[in-house]
């Protein structure tokens, strides 16, 4: 049994990606590199497919322990990643919105500032955000230009934005939306073809 198959393997872990998916190009043609004669012999190509099966299996091993050390590539390495920085575990979530926490946390480290709400802000939506101060009122406001509509794992990025702002301010949101000008290019047939909700964030076929 394998690494992957037995502490790592999708069975526990594989949420939206298959871990240990193995293709052939991962296992090496032994026999090339034995002489001509053993070619024909059923029982050496037999022996030498099985470790070559082995040494494939061997090489995803390698690779998805390699993968474990950087956010975008990390499955069942994310546990690790969490426990660092002091993220609780939910292993109900896919991979995505746990990586976007993790990143969202490196980035909040430190003191403060409009710039990290920002960054964080961006790490979460996946788009161009703006962070407008009131400081005479105490309060600020996100607003999430670069992606339409309210962005994934909000929940996730107000947690993480209650961790790293300062206790006294205040927030609010604004989301960005299709203008009626941009919706003049559809028909009436393409238009009721779409939910209010699609229209909200139509940016074209």
């Amino acid at each position: 049994m394998s690494f992957s198959d037995s502490l790592y393997g999708a069975n526990q872990y594989g949420v939206n990606e298959t871990d240990t998916a193995q293709t052939n190009d991962e296992n090496p043609d032994l026999m090339k590199y034995l002489p001509a004669y053993y070619h024909e012999i059923l029982d050496m190509r037999c022996i030498q497919e099985s470790l070559s099966a082995d040494i494939g299996k061997l090489n995803i091993d390698i690779r998805l322990c390699i993968d474990q050390f950087f956010i975008d590539t990390a499955t069942w390495g994310l546990d690790f990643w969490e426990r660092v920085f002091g993220i609780s575990t939910d292993r109900t979530k896919s991979y995505e919105p746990r990586r976007e926490v993790i990143k969202a946390k490196i980035r909040g480290a430190g003191t403060t500032t409009k710039e990290m709400i920002r960054t964080t802000a961006m790490a979460f939506s996946g788009g161009e955000v703006n962070v407008i101060d009131y400081p005479t009122e105490y309060r600020f406001e996100v607003q999430f230009v670069g992606v339409k509509g309210i962005p994934q794992n909000m929940a996730g990025f107000i947690a993480m934005l209650e961790e790293i702002k300062p206790a006294h301010l205040t927030y609010s949101f604004k989301y960005t939306y299709t203008t009626w000008d941009n919706l003049k290019i559809l028909t009436w047939q393409q238009v009721h073809s779409k939910t209010w909700n699609q229209l909200k964030v139509y940016e074209g076929e």
